[in-house]
């Protein structure tokens, strides 16, 4: 990585640009990282697995309430 000048003071003190720019560069990297993350076959079936154990939980409550009230 070449420094470019204006990111270090002499005494090698980061500016305060120079920070914001790095952090903002690894919350991108990090969030594109997410979304394709989401996107693969994987997480579809991950995504369809929960949903159906949601739903099946759902199910059973509904019916265990049912029972408690003698229906």
């Amino acid at each position: 990585m070449t420094e470019q000048p204006g990111e270090y003071s002499d005494a090698g003190v980061p500016s305060f640009d120079y920070v914001r720019d790095k952090i903002e560069g690894r919350y991108a990297t990090s969030v594109g990282g997410t979304e394709l993350a989401g996107e693969t076959p994987e997480a579809a079936d991950l995504d369809t697995a929960m949903a159906e154990r949601e739903k099946a939980g759902a199910d059973r409550l509904e019916q265990i309430r049912k029972a408690m009230r003698g229906e």
